[in-house]
């Protein structure tokens, strides 16, 4: 029943070995997501971008993906809600000077503590897995979360843009943070529809001529809501 001597060994004792295998490999995971695109699995090489959720790209394989018609298209979960390029913003990143190059390996299935490509512009940290970072939805320019906390602006510190509270994504952020940041995407599509709409219905208007019976404005009405 017992080990040699006696001793009956802890359940704690017995799993330690699996736990710690498996917090590795999740670190790993975690890490890989600021050093392969989300899609293609290769290693992310400029243009970047980055959808409303936060999540890294290639730009061509994010217009490959869009041109794809196929209904078992590789790894669209991770991309279903990209329907066209207005759904992802291309990202002005900062070149991280002590960079030295790709090391070959440009599939995701390897992971090592390299040096990352890109840094902070403002506070020099670099974007590996180990700081968070986000970008500014207006302009695309990418900080660490410590630069934007603790040097407070409205204007972003790289191009100069305007910017609001609301336009700062987070970037690989975890999953609370990327269900909100899925709730507000659903809010800005269902703003710009209504608005849409709102300005397909002040056209009608602006069309309807004095004397203009009601059967006739409603056939515009409905000509204009099925464009």
């Amino acid at each position: 029943m017992g080990c040699d001597g006696g001793t009956i060994p802890k359940r704690h004792e017995l799993v330690k070995g699996p736990k710690k295998v498996e917090k590795v490999d999740r670190n790993a995971e975690l890490v890989a997501r600021w050093f392969y695109c989300a899609l293609s699995q290769e290693r992310l090489r400029k243009p970047i971008v980055a959808c409303e959720l936060g999540r890294l790209y290639n730009k061509d394989a994010v217009i490959e993906f869009i041109l794809d018609k196929s209904p078992d298209k590789p790894h669209a979960d991770s991309a279903a809600h990209i329907k066209n390029m207005k759904n992802v913003i291309e990202l002005n990143l900062s070149d991280n000077p002590a960079w030295a190059g790709d090391k070959g390996n440009t599939k995701g299935d390897k992971y090592d503590d390299q040096c990352a490509q890109f840094i902070c512009p403002v506070v020099g940290l670099e974007m590996n897995g180990k700081h968070r970072f986000c970008v500014l939805l207006n302009c695309g320019c990418v900080f660490s979360e410590r630069a934007l906390k603790e040097i407070k602006s409205d204007v972003c510190h790289k191009c100069g843009a305007n910017f609001q509270e609301k336009d700062i994504i987070p970037l690989n952020g975890v999953k609370e943070e990327v269900e909100e940041l899925r709730r507000k995407m659903e809010e800005r599509k269902l703003m710009a529809k209504t608005l849409k709409k709102s300005k397909k219905t002040k056209a009608v208007e602006s069309v309807s001529l004095p004397g203009q019976d009601e059967g006739t404005f409603l056939i515009i009405m409905l000509l204009f809501h099925h464009v």
